[in-house]
């Protein structure tokens, strides 16, 4: 149950409610609203109904995740970028770090492009175990120079629990991989940082499936989450890598006050598809967007035929912050 409170009033109905209700049940509370876990309006003391605008009972299990109970939209702020709102981010660069000297050559390309995150793997979950894994933490270090050398924020996988601490040394943003949405313990562990999180939906995940999942995030005290679409699994994957859910940015956008970045890449596997991809998820009305780059995709080390050369990099980065421009323009 979601109660929203008239403002004069809120604070104290709020506190009151706490000490009356706050040992049995679970209770959080944003501006004027308190949602209560458990509770029905029948139970409400007839103060705090008096005090009350609204009483929502069909609520959500990601409460905190819920628009319902935060209205308004997210707004993350790192050293370079602003997320979420109107704002639209461009973040770029390797499927993974393969050397120092390349991830900053691939950062200045991401700079041009408009890009303010460069991303980069230094721990890669892949289908086989015999694939390049990643640097590692020295994947971590090139990244993070790339990243100061530039005036860019940062954006890498953490993949398991244990790493959280090592790469929060490194990382602006962290970011949660497909394969480890429902990692709960993982989830729970950078929901106890105040690093911000990008969390991908699960190649098989609901959209309720993720909200669930950046749940878990909040309810461990971090609400800087992004939500990334990046292709759902379905029947026929004869053409593309994955099948790009362009509905679920404006659905997401109605249910949740997390900015929704696309992630055309991943979710098409070919380079060629990935610009108009790209556009149509501006069009969507994404808050940004995460496209791998590299200058010699045939000898990348991991994703290469996903990933845009420079040149047609900058060039659909060009388009996409026009069109945003021209969405935001009809808003």
């Amino acid at each position: 149950m979601i109660i929203i409170l008239k403002p004069a009033t809120a604070a104290a109905m709020q506190a009151k409610l706490i000490a009356e209700f706050g040992t049995s049940h679970e209770i959080f509370t944003h501006a004027n609203r308190i949602a209560i876990q458990g509770l029905t309006p029948a139970q409400l003391p007839t103060d705090v109904r008096a005090a009350s605008t609204d009483v929502l009972t069909d609520v959500p299990a990601a409460v905190q995740s819920s628009r319902l109970f935060h209205p308004e939209d997210t707004i993350i702020r790192t050293p370079h970028s602003v997320i979420g709102g109107n704002h639209f981010v461009m973040m770029a660069g390797p499927c993974s770090v393969e050397s120092a000297g390349h991830v900053e050559r691939m950062a200045e390309v991401a700079k041009q492009g408009g890009a303010t995150v460069v991303r980069g793997g230094a721990f890669k979950p892949r289908t086989s175990p015999y694939s390049f894994q990643g640097l590692g933490e020295e994947g971590l270090r090139d990244l993070r120079a790339a990243a100061d050398q530039n005036d860019l924020d940062m954006i890498t996988e953490v993949m398991d629990d244990e790493h959280v601490a090592m790469v929060a040394q490194y990382t602006d943003i962290f970011q949660i991989g497909a394969r480890n949405m429902q990692n709960f313990s993982l989830l729970k562990a950078v929901g106890r940082t105040q690093i911000p999180v990008a969390l991908k939906r699960g190649m098989s995940a609901t959209i309720d499936d993720v909200l669930n999942a950046a749940e878990y995030i909040a309810a461990g005290g971090n609400h800087q989450i992004m939500l990334l679409e990046r292709g759902i699994r379905t029947f026929d994957n004869k053409y593309t890598r994955n099948t790009f859910d362009l509905g679920a940015v404006p659905v997401l956008q109605e249910l949740t006050h997390y900015p929704v970045i696309v992630d055309p890449s991943h979710a098409v596997g070919t380079w060629e598809l990935v610009t108009p991809m790209a556009m149509a998820g501006v069009a969507a009305g994404a808050s940004g967007m995460i496209v791998e780059i590299h200058d010699d995709p045939t000898h990348a080390l991991s994703d290469g035929p996903q990933a845009l050369k420079p040149k047609t990099y900058l060039k659909m980065a060009k388009q996409a912050f026009q069109l945003h421009d021209l969405v935001q323009s009809w808003a």
